[in-house]
């Protein structure tokens, strides 16, 4: 089995003005004794980049180097996979938006879903329940 997370989990880990900041550290922390594989997708460590780095969302962003630090720190552990786009992404991605409008904000949610049913990751550790409209994916959230 395997898993993926949410950017909204790895952004409330490093903002300790958050006030989901200790359940995401714990929970990231938990995942080094998961056996499940931990897949991330680029486009979430991408997204974490930018939203991390950004003073008008941070009150205390990271520094460009920090963040990439961080997915570094992320990428060594021994059960986490990056999940890239492979042949066939765009009629996956199609068919995950074929059911509902996919525009604006959830354009980067539907594209993070095509490439978990394209990988076969069936769940999701988020707190943003727009990925419940896919049908696929277990979402969990980790701080309720």
């Amino acid at each position: 089995m395997s898993y993926s997370v949410d950017v909204n989990v790895l952004l409330y880990a490093s903002d300790q003005a958050n006030p989901r900041y200790d359940k995401a550290i714990q929970f990231l922390l938990g995942r080094a004794s998961d056996p499940e594989l931990f897949c991330v997708c680029w486009t979430t460590l991408m997204s974490y980049v930018r939203i991390s780095t950004h003073p008008s969302i941070f009150s205390h962003p990271l520094t460009p180097e920090e963040a990439l630090e961080n997915i570094e720190s992320l990428l060594k552990q021994p059960r986490v996979r990056v999940l890239a786009e492979d042949d066939g992404f765009l009629a996956i991605y199609r068919e995950v938006s074929g059911n509902f409008p996919v525009r604006g904000n959830l354009v980067p949610d539907a594209h993070v879903a095509a490439l978990l049913l394209q990988h076969g990751v069936h769940k999701i550790y988020t707190a943003d329940s727009d990925f419940k409209k896919f049908e696929f994916l277990e979402v969990r959230n980790p701080f309720s």
